[in-house]
């Protein structure tokens, strides 16, 4: 996949293709076939501070961790961004999400990996 900015982390997405940080400030989704389907920053007028890891969940949303902010953003298909952490972290970096509901992520200023609760799915 060629003209990314610094890309950084990358996750598979449910049905084929990827999702991949940029250094730049922004993440870029891909189909399949490798051609661009959106930029997160433009879908959902979203600024990005330093992208850094990317995971995406059973629901098909994409979570992102943002370096600078100290953030990490979910973004739904539909709706706006929801901010699922906005403190306890110092450097989020590489994530990964449950089935269960559970987000995994390294912290690396802190050397530990950091475990949030953030979806409950009725039985």
């Amino acid at each position: 996949v060629p003209n990314l900015q610094g890309p950084r982390y990358v996750s598979p997405v449910p049905g084929g293709g990827f999702v991949v940080s940029e250094e730049c400030g922004d993440v870029k989704v891909f189909m399949s076939s490798c051609k661009l389907l959106c930029s997160l920053s433009s879908k959902y007028g979203h600024q990005f501070g330093n992208p850094a890891g990317v995971c995406v969940d059973t629901d098909g949303s994409i979570l992102v961790a943002d370096e600078q902010r100290r953030t990490v953003h979910l973004f739904p298909e539909h709706g706006p961004p929801i901010c699922l952490v906005s403190t306890g972290l110092r450097r989020p970096a590489g994530m990964a999400c449950s089935s269960s509901g559970h987000l995994f992520v390294a912290d690396t200023v802190e050397n530990c990996v950091k475990v949030f609760k953030y979806c409950v799915r009725p039985p």
